[in-house]
């Protein structure tokens, strides 16, 4: 070869080279324009078939550009051309783990076509790759909800709790799914209330129960006895039978209901309770419900209305009482904190509250009396769960309490509780 015709072919090659990477970056341009119009049209014209046309042809053009086949997967998948929308979304994978839509999409589709082991083997697959994406675990956990599965549901809760220790949600579940767990408890509570008032009480109120847990809710059977004291005797006493049942009435919802019966003054003569608990997103839990009491002279319906958070490890709960006496409306209030630790039954509690309500167990007796009278209490108490099969509780409680207009005293109740849990 010449001298000259290498020059020749070296001035042919510097006039060409600049057409060809022109080429090459129009048609990078052209595809990258080609799929903004893709995406117009599924996600704003909503035109599927003019998207469809448009990833097909961006494919033939630049058949590594991975966008193209996500976006076909995703054409398929509203369309419903399931099969289809799983082919591209797999493609995408395979050849690049990374797409973490491909992933979201594809978990979709599995769990929409109820093929919940193959979303399972995705979402780990997933995880692999994006071990931090807290959306992929919900997603997880969503599986086995779905699934029924509670006891693995229950385990990998324990597992994002550790990971995301101040979730309200996973607190929440938690809190649901050990509540469903199948047990039985037997146990006895016990409460003392002196007072600093010359000549009266002191008060003493025991209960044997039976609770029996399962799937549906609870059941609890309780037998109290109560025995008040003034100038050193015995001057009431009497025993309440008692029937107390939470049932779920759906995913994030129960109810619950109480009967009580007494033929002895020291108690009502009948008590009815019914609320309705409804829990939302971030940990809020509401509750509705109603209170009847009939005593021997005469009876008192009350609304009650409850709001509850979860922050963390700290459930707050506020519930309100509205009582319509004779006209008038006496309101009390029950603000409970608890800071939980390592199961429902471990945890440690503040109270405070004002006013009576016909959920207060140790004065229940003398609801009639107190209902339209002052009163406040603040109290606090701890309990735990000792090697999975025992319960124990202490609790104080201090009440300011007006017994007559103008006239008050001060009540201390100490209040144990011990169950066998089997």
């Amino acid at each position: 070869m010449t001298t000259n015709t290498v020059k020749k072919r070296l001035v042919i090659l510097t006039y060409l080279l600049p057409l060809f990477s022109y080429s090459i970056f129009a048609q990078k341009i052209d595809t990258d324009n080609l799929l903004k119009e893709a995406l117009h049209d599924v996600n704003v014209e909503k035109n599927y078939s003019a998207g469809l046309k448009k990833t097909k042809l961006g494919i033939k053009l630049a058949p590594d550009y991975l966008d193209f086949y996500l976006l076909t997967g995703r054409i398929y998948q509203l369309t419903q051309k399931r099969d289809s929308a799983s082919y591209y979304f797999n493609y995408v994978i395979d050849k690049n783990p990374k797409y973490e839509e491909a992933f979201l999409y594809l978990i979709n589709l599995n769990i929409e076509d109820q093929k919940y082991s193959e979303a399972e083997i995705t979402v780990n697959q997933a995880l692999q790759n994006y071990p931090e994406n807290k959306n992929f675990r919900y997603k997880k956990l969503a599986i086995y909800q779905l699934k029924k599965d509670e006891q693995k549901e229950q385990d990998y809760l324990k597992n994002l709790e550790l990971q995301y220790p101040n979730d309200p949600e996973i607190k929440q579940r938690i809190f649901i799914i050990e509540t469903k767990n199948n047990s039985e408890r037997i146990g006895v509570n016990y409460s003392y209330t002196a007072f600093d008032r010359k000549n009266y009480g002191p008060w003493h109120l025991g209960s044997l129960q039976y609770i029996r847990q399962r799937n549906w809710g609870s059941l609890i059977g309780r037998l109290s006895y109560a025995n008040r004291f003034a100038s050193g005797e015995s001057v009431i006493d009497g025993i309440q039978y008692e029937l107390e049942s939470y049932i779920f009435t759906g995913k994030k919802s129960y109810s619950y209901l109480d009967a009580a019966y007494s033929e002895k003054t020291v108690f009502p003569k009948l008590k009815l309770g019914y609320s309705y608990f409804q829990n939302f997103s971030k940990g809020w839990e509401a509750d509705l419900g109603l209170r009847y009491v009939k005593t021997s002279d005469s009876d008192f319906t009350t609304a009650v209305i409850g709001l509850g958070k979860y922050i963390g490890s700290y459930w707050i709960n506020l519930k309100s009482f509205i009582q319509n006496t004779d006209n008038t409306v006496y309101p009390a209030f029950t603000l409970t904190t608890r800071y939980y630790f390592d199961t429902q039954f471990d945890y440690l509690t503040l109270i405070a509250g004002y006013g009576s309500s016909p959920d207060d167990r140790s004065t229940f007796g003398q609801y009639e009396n107190r209902v339209s009278l002052n009163s406040y209490r603040i109290g606090g108490g701890y309990f735990k769960l000792i090697n999975n099969n025992y319960l124990t509780g202490l609790q104080l409680t201090v009440n300011n309490q007006e017994y007559a207009p103008d006239l008050k005293q001060n009540e201390i109740e100490i209040a144990l509780m011990f169950q066998y849990k089997f």
